[in-house]
Parts: C-alpha cells; sequence; structure tokens
C-alpha cells in the first residue's frame, strides 16, 4: 500500500490518479453524516449556548460598566457642585472677615483719633490752667513786689542810683528766694 504513495510522490507516473475505495469513500461518508448529526444535536447547541451565556455575560458587564460610568459621572458632577459650593463659601467668610477687619480697623482708628482729641485737648486744659496759675502767681508776686517796693520808695528819698542799687538789690533777693 505503501507503494502508490511512493510512485505518487516520486511523480513516476503522471497520469496516475489516488482515489480511495468505494466502501471506503461509503462507510467515510456515513460517519462523517453521523459525526456531522450528533455534532448538530449535541455539540452545536451547547457551544451556542455557552456563546450566548458569554455574550449575554459580556453585555451584562458592559451594561453595568456603563451604569457605572454614569454613576461615576453623577457623582464627579456633584463633588464637582460640592466643591464650587465650598469655594463659594470660603470665599463668602473671606469676604465676611476682610470687611469685619475693616470695620474694626476703621473703629480702632477712631477710637485712637477720639482718645488723641481727648488727650491733646486735656493737655491744653492742663496748659491753661497750668498759665493761669503762673498768671496768678505772677501777679500775687508782682503785687507784693510792688507793695514792699513803694514801702521801700517812701522810706527813702530816690535818686537815680539809689533806685537802680534798690531794684538791683530786690532783684537780687528774689534769685536767691528761687
Amino acid at each position: 500500500m505503501l507503494t502508490p504513495y511512493l510512485a505518487a510522490a516520486a511523480g513516476a507516473d503522471a497520469g496516475f490518479q489516488l482515489l480511495p475505495d468505494w466502501a471506503e469513500l461509503i462507510w467515510g461518508s456515513f460517519a462523517f453524516v453521523a459525526l456531522l448529526a450528533f455534532m448538530y444535536k449535541f455539540v452545536f447547541p451547547r457551544a451556542n449556548q455557552v456563546l450566548d451565556d458569554r455574550s449575554a455575560a459580556i453585555q451584562g458587564k458592559m451594561e453595568e460598566a456603563e451604569t457605572k460610568l454614569v454613576e461615576a459621572e453623577d457623582a464627579r458632577r456633584t463633588f464637582d457642585a460640592q466643591i464650587a459650593d465650598a469655594r463659594g463659601e470660603a470665599n463668602a467668610i473671606i469676604e465676611d472677615a476682610k470687611s469685619t477687619a475693616e470695620s474694626l480697623r476703621a473703629d480702632i482708628v477712631a477710637k485712637a483719633g477720639a482718645e488723641a482729641a481727648a488727650i491733646v485737648e486735656r493737655a491744653q486744659a492742663d496748659i491753661q490752667a497750668e498759665r493761669d496759675r503762673a498768671l496768678q502767681d505772677l501777679r500775687t508776686q508782682v503785687g507784693a513786689i510792688s507793695v514792699e517796693l513803694a514801702s521801700r520808695i517812701v522810706e527813702r528819698e530816690l535818686d537815680a542810683t539809689t533806685h537802680q542799687s534798690l531794684v538791683d538789690e530786690y532783684i537780687q533777693r528774689l534769685s536767691s528766694q528761687n
């Protein structure tokens, strides 16, 4: 049986054809049809079922992934909205703090100005009181000096040198008292 195959492979006989025996061809066809029927009956439905199940599982996972993607997008939008609200709230708090600080600063400056004006007014009042007291003291001293000077002038007859020496003596006495 090996000889016809070797002859065909070697190309010795170009007219030689390799055909199977009729009985082998019929039995082979019958086995093929039986195998095909068995596959149509048992294998192909099961394979189709497995493929359909797999397709359904893939489709379900894709739908689940799409649902999760939509949920994630919604969550992201909600998160972005919350962040925007938080930023707006933070900006409002900052602006409120700035306005409060500005009003506090203005109040402090106004109070400081009022205190400075009050201090200046008190100082001016103190200066005026001290000036009035000094003038009163000066009037008292001038009066006393005038009376004493007049009493000395009356005691003595004055000429220019006596008058000058009297004034100088009195100034010396006042200087030594203070």
